[in-house]
């Protein structure tokens, strides 16, 4: 067996483990939700500027309007999920990671 042919074996042994399952349905069960959500609010977002002018050019507070408070919460809540997910691979997902990786660096070496 070649170093490459070991290398593969390895990696598909790493795939096929339950942490590596685990890994990836931790994954999924954040970002898949979290992006809906995200395209749902953005959506709205978009729509209402389109379809709902007058909602969103009512004045809150001097020239400053509903349009352009929920076009300033798009970049909030960007930022707050990329924070949210920085906090969950942290927790959840890089010391399942870490761990998967030093094995396969155990045994590719």
């Amino acid at each position: 067996m070649t170093t490459r042919e070991h290398d593969a074996s390895v990696y598909e042994q790493v795939q096929e483990s339950s942490e590596f399952q685990d890994l990836k349905r931790r994954f999924r069960a954040w970002t898949f939700p979290m992006t809906v959500a995200f395209l749902v609010w953005y959506l709205l977002y978009v729509v209402l500027s389109g379809w709902a002018r007058d909602f969103m050019g009512i004045k809150l507070l001097g020239e400053i309007n509903v349009g352009l408070v929920f076009g300033l919460l798009q970049f909030v809540s960007t930022f707050l999920i990329a924070w949210a997910y920085s906090r969950h691979a942290e927790r959840k997902l890089d010391p399942i990671a870490d761990k998967l990786r030093h094995e396969v660096e155990e045994k590719t070496q």
